[in-house]
């Protein structure tokens, strides 16, 4: 089978410096040169100059986006290996028509679901302020919420909603669900009730969503959906950022309007050190991590090298 000349690939924004070490890439010895870069960059025109001497850049989800005017100043670039089984910060109609290849991956599906419930239970539990009153040598300082009695609304009953239903439901919680799709057989066949959004909005405690973003699901929390809210309810989010309206997320904890926020997605990431979410006391947020466990990386990286080992060999693979 006729061989590639050696490509220089790039692997980018390997925040743990764990790429290498996550997967074999033996595959591609004496096929490829590889560089990875641990940093992110955010400026078009730094990323362009960056990525300009590779054949193909390997991208961890939607960290760094890939839009048709990057992408048209690429001449080099032939393919683009993500990982996931989608991409949406990646122009796949604009790469197809530059005849870049864009190639996908398996992936993990409990990291996002464990994700949430950690952040619900932080948040019902003060576990951040009670750590920190610990190591400073303090001892008791809040009073916990139960979770068993309480509603869990849940807003996107598909693989992920269902597994953060299944535990709720497991904590002794009520939990209803409401999405646009969403019928009254699939609802009961996951064992919640399907509510309309307005009735699930103020009636949880807790409201977490697990939307795909998408033109219609775009801010679909909003000044009046937060309105709704009762001033004791958590809202949760680990999907993206874009599905709350940002301004109005603030208003609300501004005036704790809500209770507060528990957040893993943000409109602009990585979040600008000085962003307001990172100032409220009723903020409870990680950078982005849902998907970042071992196992994950194990399936994102080891999928990413076989797909440049067929495209270097000119063989079938997974795309986009």
């Amino acid at each position: 089978m006729k061989r590639h000349n050696v490509k220089h690939i790039a692997v980018l924004d390997d925040y743990q410096n764990v790429a290498i070490s996550s997967a074999d890439w033996s595959p591609l010895n004496d096929r490829a040169e590889i560089t990875v870069f641990n940093d992110h960059i955010a400026d078009e025109e730094r990323l362009v100059d960056r990525l300009l001497p590779f054949d193909a850049v390997c991208v961890m989800r939607e960290r760094t986006p890939l839009s048709r005017r990057i992408l048209e100043r690429l001449p080099n670039l032939r393919f683009i290996a993500t990982t996931g089984g989608r991409n949406a910060s990646i122009d796949v109609a604009a790469a197809r028509d530059l005849g870049i290849v864009v190639s996908a991956t398996g992936a993990n599906g409990s990291g996002a679901p464990e994700l949430t419930w950690a952040l619900i239970l932080a948040a019902a539990r003060h576990i951040p302020t009670e750590i920190a009153s610990f190591r400073g040598g303090g001892w008791q300082t809040t009073v916990g919420r139960d979770l068993s009695g309480s509603t869990l609304g849940v807003i996107g009953l598909g693989r992920i909603g269902r597994q953060i239903a299944k535990v709720g439901l497991a904590f002794g919680m009520e939990v209803i669900a409401w999405s646009q799709n969403l019928t009254d057989e699939a609802a009961e066949a996951a064992g919640v009730r399907r509510v309309e959004k307005a009735m699930l909005l103020r009636e949880s405690e807790w409201v977490t969503l697990h939307l795909v973003l998408s033109e219609r699901t775009k801010g679909i929390i909003g000044q009046d959906e937060l309105a709704l809210m009762k001033p004791t309810a958590w809202l949760v989010n680990t999907s993206r950022g874009p599905l709350i309206d940002e301004r109005a997320l603030i208003a609300a904890l501004e005036t704790e309007s809500i209770a507060g926020l528990a957040v893993d997605v943000f409109d602009r990431e990585p979040l600008p050190a000085d962003h307001p979410l990172r100032t409220f006391g009723n903020v409870i947020a990680t950078p982005h991590i849902g998907f970042v466990t071992e196992n994950s990386y194990r399936i994102f990286y080891r999928d990413t090298v076989d797909n440049l080992a067929a495209w270097l060999n000119g063989a079938p693979l997974r795309v986009l």
